[in-house]
């Protein structure tokens, strides 16, 4: 993918209602975003997807939606008031801000993709006999750029870790690493930035409390995980899922709705008995990447990516990496928390957080394995992926969302071929038979060929055309989106038709 295709997937969102920049009328607020009326469905669907898979699917997690505010000590016992920061740096040139750990990964990432291209070029030339294991072990060219690799994220890492801002800016330096705008190394120190956004509530100025809008939803999962476990007879391992919006001061946002200043997570916190943290660490990792592949977008677009540094309150890390139009970046992270959490509340609250296991006879703070997604992120994967530009056999261009069937806005469309004649009144009646199942629209006008390629746009998968045929043997065009065949069946078979091709849970099935 190229930025062309990252463009046109901005200026597609805009044109067919799925994405506008927020308070445009007003010249817009910057990394805020509004979804429109084919947006807000998808999105929508994609929840349900994912809480489909994690919750429905599995009788051992279970759903909550906590509050956005929570008591302000907690953030000091996650940790998030002394530590959640990003590491800046501007350019001096181009007056550009950028994170400095993100323009080091990325240097890093050019050195992987000329190792893919060494890799790309003896593919080619060995064929079958070709051993890409041993290639990467003996290849000296390959063994140099992952060596440099190794070296660069070492140094970062351990920069990071000791704190000195002074050598993360000295290593940028050293591996000549420009500003994309200016071209040039100008380069202010490294500082860090806090993220949270701070407010005040009470009912005069000199009375307020100052609270911060979570930058995260998993807090209050930890905050409720005693209330869930008794109300709920949770017995170990269990898990304890949330959809919910997330705020975060970033200085840095940009690439549209990739990296935002308000967005929405889908977490979910697996409470597991401690020394077997690490299974259920691996466990999730490979349910959470079938969940991806599901979807039925080329593997090639999946990538792992174990962490370097790790945070605070883990003890391994790993990141599902999709390759966007700007290149692999983060998708949803599995993380092995540890107790760090449950532990830092208990000390902070005075509160018992702790589980009687029945089966060992004892006491203690469950370890927490957590899978957490972007929702924006995956929503503009989907995205990047779906939007197709194709050439027909007699010439002509189409624009085409194939977005997977069962996450599509709308799943039907009923086009009467005339607006005369009783065809109007014939596609109401078959809307009506299909509408508390699925979104259905209705469209009547210009020429039909206009009217799917409409579709086509929006991603909608079976468009239903009435016509005189229809008015006396009761049959009706379905037309299928991605290949745009086209069958005759009956009104009454229509139902059973979309059901097979669009609903959610024959998908869930395919993953259960």
């Amino acid at each position: 993918m190229s930025d062309d295709q990252f463009k046109n997937v901005i200026s597609h969102s805009k044109e067919y209602g799925f994405i506008f920049q927020s308070s445009e009328i007003y010249d817009g607020l910057s990394a805020v975003y509004d979804y429109g009326q084919n947006g807000v469905l998808l999105k929508n669907n994609i929840k349900a997807y994912w809480w489909g898979a994690m919750v429905q699917m599995h009788e051992n997690i279970v759903g909550i939606d906590t509050a956005i505010f929570v008591h302000p000590t907690a953030w000091k016992a996650s940790g998030h008031v002394d530590a959640f920061s990003d590491p800046l740096i501007d350019n001096k040139d181009s007056k550009k801000r950028y994170r400095a750990d993100v323009l080091i990964e990325d240097h890093v990432e050019k050195i992987r993709l000329k190792i893919q291209k060494e890799v790309t070029k003896a593919t080619k030339r060995f064929g079958e006999s070709f051993d890409k294991d041993q290639f990467l072990s003996t290849n000296p060219r390959v063994v140099g750029y992952q060596e440099k690799i190794d070296t660069i994220m070492k140094r970062f890492v351990s920069a990071m870790e000791s704190e000195d801002l002074a050598d993360v800016k000295q290593l940028i330096e050293d591996q000549e690493i420009k500003c994309p705008v200016s071209g040039s190394m100008n380069w202010t120190d490294v500082r860090q930035f806090n993220l949270m956004f701070g407010t005040q509530m009470g009912s005069v100025a000199e009375g307020a409390t100052t609270l911060y809008l979570r930058p995260e939803t998993a807090q209050g999962i930890f905050l409720n995980y005693l209330n869930v476990q008794k109300s709920g007879r949770m017995k170990i391992p269990f898990g304890i899922a949330q959809i919910g919006k997330a705020f975060r001061n970033e200085i840095v946002a940009r690439q549209f709705i990739f990296r935002m200043r308000e967005f929405e997570q889908m977490e979910m916190q697996f409470f597991v008995r401690p020394g077997t943290e690490m299974e259920w660490y691996e466990n999730w990792k490979t349910k959470r990447l079938a969940w991806h592949k599901s979807l039925g977008f080329d593997d090639s677009n999946y990538r792992f990516h174990d962490h370097d540094k790790l945070a605070h309150y883990a003890n391994a890390a790993a990141d599902i990496e999709f390759n966007f139009p700007f290149g692999f970046k983060e998708l949803e992270g599995i993380h092995s928390r540890t107790d760090f959490d449950l532990k830092q509340h208990e000390e902070f609250s005075g509160k018992k957080l702790q589980y009687f296991d029945p089966e060992l006879g004892e006491n203690y703070v469950p370890y927490v394995v957590e899978t957490s997604i972007g929702l924006d992120r995956m929503f503009l994967a989907i995205m990047s992926q779906s939007l197709q530009n194709e050439t027909l056999k007699d010439g002509s261009l189409r624009t085409v969302l194939k977005i997977p069937a069962f996450l599509a806005p709308y799943k039907v469309a009923v086009l009467p071929l005339l607006k005369k004649d009783g065809l109007p009144e014939k596609a109401r009646e078959v809307i009506s038979k299909i509408k508390f199942d699925h979104m259905v629209q209705y469209d009547e006008k210009d020429a039909i060929g206009k009217r799917y390629r409409r579709q086509d746009a929006i991603g909608t998968p079976l468009c239903v055309t009435v016509d005189h045929q229809t008015l006396e043997d009761q049959t009706v065009t379905v037309r299928f989106r991605d290949t745009m065949e086209q069958i005759r069946i009956s009104i009454d078979e229509l139902a059973l038709l979309v059901h097979e091709k669009v609903s959610l849970g024959q998908q869930l099935s395919k993953i259960s």
